[in-house]
């Protein structure tokens, strides 16, 4: 799926650089960046959209004295 994204000038100068010292295409290293730190981005991200469902009470919470109950480990 080719994609197009606009990039200030120092990332492009700093990617361009990067590309031409190691011989690699720009592409790789912004593939890797996405494939090395999508997880990441997805957890703040979605946790971020979590947290303002719960605040607007869309989003289900437990007590840990619940969850404790339920699993038998309140003893």
């Amino acid at each position: 799926m080719a994609t197009s994204i606009r990039l200030n000038e120092d990332i492009e100068h700093r990617l361009n650089h990067l590309a031409e010292v190691t011989g690699r295409s720009k592409a790789f290293y912004l593939r890797r960046l996405i494939e090395d730190h999508f997880d990441e981005l997805e957890e703040i991200y979605l946790a971020e959209d979590t947290l303002q469902r719960i605040r607007r009470g869309e989003e289900k919470i437990h007590s840990l004295r619940d969850v404790e109950h339920e699993l038998g480990l309140d003893n």
